[in-house]
């Protein structure tokens, strides 16, 4: 079987109304990635060059999602059934190719080793068609596989057509198909539209080849929930669950320690180390990184973010795009953002904020500060309640502390501003020009203590508060 003989159809030109969305269909997102996406995954890891994605609801949205992962999309306009866009992908699939596999974009658990085993059943059972069915304790809602004596389909019979003696049936269709395109093309051209909805359907050639006397198969998925599709809220929830297990189970057998993992949510591009530990209610999104050896604590979310080995994220931090090197330590309810950069050995504490920022080695920021654009060098200790003043109303500046700087608790650093190497800067301060290296800073108003001052000034105010007696006159 050569994957050069075979193109995938995507089809994902829909818009979904059981969803009740604006966005369509395939561009819903579930485990961490929308469906289409995860669909098109699927069909390039068959080696094939040739997928294309039948597009129309929101185009150019779709187009956005599938063609960097070098599918083409392809418009059907208007979308006049699944018959109809296998027939605009004609247009665009070389004549020399033999067979089609069509799969909905809105299926995302179909998994590449399932489509490869429809391709061999279809090839070995030379098959006009052959439908990738499924086995379902309740089938409610999907058409039936009707077979014959030998095996063969002879029909699929959707649910309000069932007979008395058909409603037992538990095998069911996916709208998974593979094509021999040489018997589908001239049944397709004989399709005619006469339902409800003027629509051609793929289910029609199909029962017309069957008429015909080709070879109709159905091949059985070894797992029924990849047939899942997702047109309901419910239904995406419950797809979303099975990639986020599908991505805990990966990680545990590949050394990841996770305690209670259903509390866990995982997206499908985040990688993790051995001997990593993540506590309950953890987020890990996007195209996160984490090393070996790390422990990432209860509630943290962690987005597009890079972890060396050996990190602690503590309790309750938000980090997203932001790289932390090896032995970092920050949190608990650390805020790390917008490319903040923390270096090796440094550590920053509870209430802290770091935004566009880089700490450097054995840099300490621990409490209720926020850096916002600055470069803090090696060994510097921020004390708490520090704000580097970024804004002054039109744009960002940049502030800059050089090694072994102290900088007192409270103090404000006015950007654009430079403190050099070794400088201290007086807790309470707001620095507003450059500091020279080994300089002392100190910039608030001086202290004047007035002896006695409390005790007259409640002397007076309880003397207001006390109501005045009324004279009697006699």
């Amino acid at each position: 079987m050569s994957a050069n003989e075979f193109a995938v159809v995507v089809l994902a030109a829909g818009k979904g109304t059981r969803l009740k969305s604006a966005l369509a269909k395939v561009l819903h997102r579930a485990g961490g990635r929308p469906l289409v996406e995860h669909v098109v995954r699927a069909a390039n890891a068959l080696k094939n060059k040739r997928v294309y994605v039948i597009v129309g609801h929101q185009a150019d949205a779709v187009r956005d999602v599938i063609e960097p992962l070098g599918a083409k999309g392809v418009v059907q306009e208007p979308q006049n059934g699944t018959g109809h866009a296998l027939l605009v992908a004609r247009r665009q699939i070389p004549a020399r190719v033999k067979y089609a596999v069509v799969v909905p974009g809105d299926a995302p658990l179909i998994r590449t080793e399932t489509l490869q085993a429809l391709m061999r059943a279809h090839i070995k059972g030379e098959a006009a068609a052959t439908i990738l069915s499924a086995m379902l304790g309740d089938p409610a809602g999907y058409g039936r596989i009707v077979r014959r004596a030998d095996g063969r389909v002879r029909a699929i019979v959707e649910e309000k057509a069932l007979g008395d003696e058909q409603r037992g049936i538990n095998e069911v269709n996916s709208s998974i198909y593979c094509f021999t395109l040489a018997k589908l093309w001239p049944c397709l051209a004989k399709v005619r539209p006469e339902n409800v909805h003027k629509e051609i359907y793929l289910t029609d050639a199909i029962a017309l080849l069957d008429q015909q006397g080709e070879r109709v198969l159905a091949e059985v998925a070894g797992d029924a929930r990849e047939i899942l599709g997702c047109n309901t809220r419910a239904e995406l929830a419950d797809v979303d669950r099975i990639f986020r297990e599908r991505k805990r189970a990966a990680l545990m057998d590949a050394g990841v320690t996770i305690y209670l993992p259903e509390t866990v949510t995982i997206d499908a591009d985040v990688q993790i180390g051995t001997d990593t530990i993540v506590e309950p209610n953890v987020q890990l999104l996007g195209k996160t990184k984490i090393g070996a050896n790390c422990v990432v604590r209860s509630g943290s979310v962690i987005k597009d973010s890079v972890i060396a080995d050996g990190c602690e994220v503590r309790q309750n931090c938000l980090v997203t795009a932001t790289r932390l090197s090896s032995g970092v330590v920050v949190g608990p309810m650390a805020h790390l953002r917008d490319g903040a950069e923390i270096r090796a050995g440094a550590r920053v504490g509870n209430f802290v904020e770091v935004k566009k920022s880089v700490l450097d080695e054995g840099v300490k920021a621990m409490h209720l500060t926020y850096l916002g654009d600055a470069r803090v060098g090696r060994g510097t200790n921020v004390g708490a309640g520090t704000i580097t003043c970024n804004y002054d109303g039109v744009r960002k500046n940049p502030t800059k502390i050089g090694k072994n700087v102290f900088v007192g608790s409270g103090t404000e650093l006015i950007a654009p501003v430079k403190v050099g190497d070794g400088a201290y800067l007086a807790a309470g301060s707001t620095i507003t020009d450059n500091v020279p290296k080994d300089a002392l800073a100190i910039a608030r108003g001086r202290q004047t203590t007035k002896p006695g001052w409390a005790a007259q000034r409640r002397k007076q105010l309880r003397a207001a508060a006390t109501p005045k007696k009324k004279s009697r006159r006699r």
